[in-house]
């Protein structure tokens, strides 16, 4: 069978291996495509199978490849398929779960661990003679802030938020969980399930870990900004339309919330006129909690297995 892969170089930037795909059909491999309609359809041509990390099979170019019958989404989201499209062509389409969940936990830390050390300002400021020209023996342009004893909020509760509370409770953290499904074998003396309302008052630290959906597509908003704390550190290792990014500059800039760190925009790559960009105290990281070699080669070896399965006719991971 013919897979084309039409955006390789997002998964495998040539420090991966395909050969263990091309053992089991003939590959055809793009790094990437334009995504409109015509490119999507004259890259896969003739193929029977796909392999997508960002590129957008909708219903409109679905339904001008009749031939084609399996889609692999070389990661766990999967909204940039048109699903119900797909079912009434008999397609399978499968993703790649819980591949990076230990590396999106880590990466959230280590943004939580910036906006708390501000290390990177404070190697500039080391490297630009600030320290050599202090007249004391140590230095700090911001505050530095310790997390024992903070709240963290975690909304969602996947794999990546359980991942998340278990780093945050190692740090000595209270963690505060506002979740659709409640689950009780997980509530401690340090972590318990909460409403959405309580999360937003009580968190010192507030990180986003659910999916991008109808009912929570501008979930941080100026409306639930105005419950949170004034001190409240923000961050975003989810999805980027989780936020109002206008509301979320304005409280920024506005002193009503104390900092932001998102991993995540509502358009990527990035545009010039995001507000974020120029909104005081915010980190913004291009899309990269995920991309640790270790975590890719897991989502390759998954998306691999995945095509294997659907050779054998016993699917796996179907969305």
């Amino acid at each position: 069978m013919k897979i084309v892969i039409l955006d390789g170089y997002t998964l495998n930037p040539g420090d991966l291996s395909w050969d263990a795909l091309k053992a089991i059909a003939d590959i055809v491999i793009y790094d990437r495509i334009a995504v409109d309609t015509n490119s999507i359809i004259e890259a896969i041509g003739d193929a029977e199978a796909v392999l997508t990390n960002k590129v957008p099979l909708s219903a409109e170019v679905l339904s001008q490849l009749p031939q084609l019958k399996y889609i692999g989404v070389t990661a766990t989201g999967y909204n940039i398929i048109d699903i119900e499209a797909a079912k009434k062509q008999g397609v399978v389409v499968t993703n790649v779960p819980a591949y990076s969940t230990k590396s999106v936990a880590q990466f959230t830390m280590a943004l939580l661990l910036e906006l708390c050390h501000h290390v990177g300002d404070h190697n500039r400021a080391v490297k630009e003679g600030q320290w050599e020209h202090s007249e004391d023996f140590s230095f700090w342009n911001s505050p530095l802030i310790e997390l024992e004893g903070k709240t963290m909020g975690l909304i969602g509760f996947g794999q990546i938020g359980q991942a998340t509370a278990a780093l945050a409770q190692a740090f000595g953290m209270q963690v505060l969980v506002y979740n659709r499904t409640v689950y009780k074998e997980f509530e401690t003396d340090t972590l318990t399930f909460v409403e959405l309302d309580t999360l937003l008052a009580e968190a010192d630290v507030i990180s986003l870990h659910c999916p991008l959906t109808k009912d929570t597509e501008g979930l941080i908003n100026s409306e639930t900004i105005a419950k949170m704390k004034a001190e409240v550190f923000l961050i975003n290792t989810s999805r980027g339309g989780l936020v109002v990014e206008a509301d979320l500059a304005e409280a920024l800039n506005s002193d009503k919330i104390a900092a932001a760190a998102v991993d995540v925009v509502s358009q990527e790559p990035i545009t010039s006129d995001n507000p974020l960009l120029k909104a005081k105290n915010c980190i913004i990281t291009p899309h990269i909690a995920w991309a640790p070699i270790e975590a890719r080669s897991r989502c390759m070896q998954i998306a691999v297995s995945n095509f294997e399965s659907f050779l054998n006719d016993k699917p796996q991971h179907v969305v």
